[in-house]
């Protein structure tokens, strides 16, 4: 028998710890480590936590390992601890809430559809959970095992946002990419995504391709630090979200179709091991899942057939929720599990974001209005129009915003305000039926420059809307609505690429299409990271030309191998004519060729003139309760003077620009409310509107 360790907690991953960064990327991607021992019969990878877990450890040397974790537990399970024993034994009889926020990540499809799954399915997704970690009666989640435990665990869509808004708990994000990989989930989705994980249980339904096709979900196992705060959650495939017993009209897929992977990933972000962890030597204190009430097993199950692998008389434990088999089988957690969860959660333990969720008051709703609509911005596909040398002030697709209904009676007519660069307002008007929560996707006609879009919520059901603070949005499309100009023939290049510098190569060519420069490929590293493949070259390039730059990468990730991402820029004194931080790639075939291509110019007659570049003059962030920046493009001179006046008219403050730093101002000491600031700057000037909150 397994000897009964409550609070120990068990790390024993396949890979060691310095996996990533001593193999080449070929062997480190996430998913090419899925062998045909970790698949199911039917070809699916039903969970890749413990190579999650692996990924991290190589990468956050500071996250605890196995001893350290285990140690770290005990020393708060000794006999003579009474704050501690005296918690859990309170807490056992009491019920934890946990506010949770779904991520539905999607590339653009109607509501609905494909992996912008409906608000009912995400519903019954954590109806599940919550039959599931309650043992319902009455519910696919009950069992009379002897040993099955109600774990006295709720989860509960958030009902307050980040700001303080009200929500129904799902966020919906297009980021414009047609399916994701472990990798550029971790890069790219959790990062840019996540809402702050001590107050709330971070979900993200997505569409797994590439190396990630076949898999069903993984979670983030508790550990102390926040260093990996940003990525903690839990991960599932959109058609495994939900439970098509309880949403028919879900997408789903068949035998895994009834919400157990997230069940049993949320299991793992508790603290719950596989019940194979280990296999038969699970049975010592040392391996396996370290629950006694949990029989060792040899290998996974699938399906839902009965057996016993290991030779100590019990059964396996088929039905638990930590196993592999169909969701059809799955309904027990048991006594021990429920115990290693409570001692995880524990306000004692130490684990931040664990034990922060449990006195979170996000899942608590806030006075609600009749009349109350919020606006977010819509990411662009494709992004802004680059400027190129044939078309050096090009246009920019009209940008759309989602019209929400967060009051309590349906939402009929709504006028939205809108301008870009703090230019002239523009207003529309939207006509419909949105009930409660519900959204509608509006596209602003007048929205085709490049910059920032500043948009708010004018009226509401023909009225003045009853909250305003989720009234107004920004967002910034591009830097630029011109080609990026410097008055020089003489540039710097840097480059730092990934640890795979034999992938990386680039051109430098001019207009006529003569490679001017070029380099790479370049030496691989023999540890992760990025690394420094140019520095400080010079390029002496002729005046009056127009120039384009193409960096490439051979296996089709971009400037990332999982552990750091690469950049380059081309400046000219202090001006900056490419700044390229973000080539990153998800989804290509291996040996994939990929390319990202800037242009810029030294030839006065591709640029635009300062009162042309000020239309692309903007401030961020906006709404803000402490500092503005105010975003100059390149080209014009540093020198002027800001004036700042109050919403009468009054000049309240100004300072002169002498240099970047000027460009940064202080807000904190200001009222709440609307102010205007009047810029000065490279000969001409321009007025922007901002709101101190």
């Amino acid at each position: 028998m397994k000897k009964i360790t409550l609070f120990l907690f068990y790390l024993t991953f396949l890979f060691s710890i310095n996996i990533v960064g001593q193999v080449k990327k070929k062997a480190v991607r996430f998913g090419n480590e899925f062998t045909s021992e970790k698949r199911s019969p039917d070809g699916h990878i039903r969970c890749a936590t413990d190579e999650y877990e692996a990924f991290l450890q190589a990468n956050h040397p500071e996250r605890m390992n196995r001893e350290q974790f285990e140690t770290f537990l005990a020393s708060r399970n000794k006999s003579n601890n009474k704050d501690y024993l005296n918690e859990i034994n309170s807490e056992a009889g009491g019920i934890i809430y946990i506010p949770v926020v779904v991520h539905v990540i999607h590339n653009g499809d109607a509501y609905g559809v494909n992996e912008n799954i409906t608000d009912e399915q995400v519903q019954s997704q954590i109806t599940v959970m919550n039959q599931d970690y309650r043992r319902m009666a009455g519910t696919p989640g009950f069992n009379n095992n002897a040993v099955g435990a109600d774990v006295q665990i709720e989860f509960v869509l958030a009902k307050v946002d980040p700001n303080g808004n009200p929500t129904n708990g799902i966020n919906r994000v297009n980021l414009c990419q047609a399916y994701w990989e472990m990798g550029t989930i971790d890069s790219t989705v959790k990062p840019t995504t996540i809402w702050n994980p001590t107050q709330y249980m971070n979900m993200w339904s997505v569409n797994f391709g590439g190396t990630s096709a076949d898999l069903l979900g993984y979670a983030q196992f508790p550990s102390t630090g926040t260093t990996t705060a940003n990525t903690d959650g839990v991960v599932a495939g959109y058609s495994y979200f939900g439970s098509q017993s309880i949403y028919p009209a879900g997408n789903f897929s068949a035998p895994y179709n009834q919400g157990r992977t997230m069940t049993h990933e949320v299991g793992h972000f508790l603290g719950l091991y596989h019940t194979f962890q280990g296999g038969c030597s699970g049975e010592n204190a040392t391996a396996g899942d370290l629950c006694a009430d949990t029989p060792a097993v040899a290998t996974a199950n699938y399906g839902c057939t009965a057996t016993n692998s290991c030779p100590t008389g019990a059964s396996d434990m088929i039905a638990n929720y930590m196993d592999y088999t169909d969701d059809s089988c799955m309904n027990i957690f048991t006594v021990n599990q429920k115990a290693r969860i409570t001692a995880v959660m524990s306000t004692l333990t130490g684990f931040p974001r664990r034990k922060d969720l449990r006195t979170s008051n996000k899942d608590q709703a806030i006075p609600l209005f009749a009349t109350d609509a919020e606006v977010k911005i819509e990411n662009l596909c494709g992004g802004s129009v680059q400027p190129t040398c044939t078309t050096p002030n090009p246009t920019s697709p009209a940008k759309s915003v989602l019209l929400y209904n967060r009051g309590t009676s349906n939402l009929t007519a709504a006028t939205l305000s809108y301008n870009m660069n703090g230019g002239t307002n523009y207003t529309q008007n939207w006509t419909g039926n949105l009930a409660p929560n519900k959204y509608a996707l509006v596209t602003l006609t007048n929205s085709t420059a490049n910059g920032l879009l500043t948009v708010s919520i004018a009226s509401a059901n023909g009225t003045t809307d009853q909250r305003t603070t989720n009234n107004t949005a920004t967002k910034t499309f591009g830097t630029s609505g011109s080609l990026a100009y410097a008055n020089s023939t003489s540039f710097t290049f840097n480059l730092t690429g990934d640890a795979y510098g034999s992938e990386t190569t680039w051109t430098l060519k001019n207009q006529a299409g003569t490679t001017l420069y070029s380099g790479g490929p370049y030496t691989d590293q023999t540890t992760g990271g990025t690394f420094p493949l140019v520095t400080n070259q010079v390029w002496n390039l002729p005046a009056n030309g127009c120039y384009y730059l193409t960096v490439s990468d051979s296996w089709g990730d971009g400037l990332f191998d999982g552990t750091g991402q690469g950049f380059y820029t081309v400046t000219a004194g202090s001006t900056t004519v490419v700044n390229v931080t973000d080539f990153v790639a998800s989804g290509n075939p291996n040996n994939t060729l990929i390319s990202r291509v800037s242009y810029f110019t030294n030839n006065a007659s591709l640029s635009t003139d300062t009162f042309s570049l000020l239309e692309d003059v903007s401030l961020y962030p906006n709404p803000s309760n402490s500092f503005f920046t105010i975003n100059v493009p390149d080209g014009i001179e540093r020198t002027g003077k800001i004036e700042i006046y109050n919403n009468l008219g009054q000049r309240i403050d100004g300072k002169s620009i002498q240099s970047e730093s000027d460009l940064n101002v202080n807000v904190s000491s200001y009222a709440d409310g609307v102010y205007f600031l009047n810029l000065t700057i490279g000969g001409g000037s321009k007025t922007l509107k901002f709101i101190k909150n």
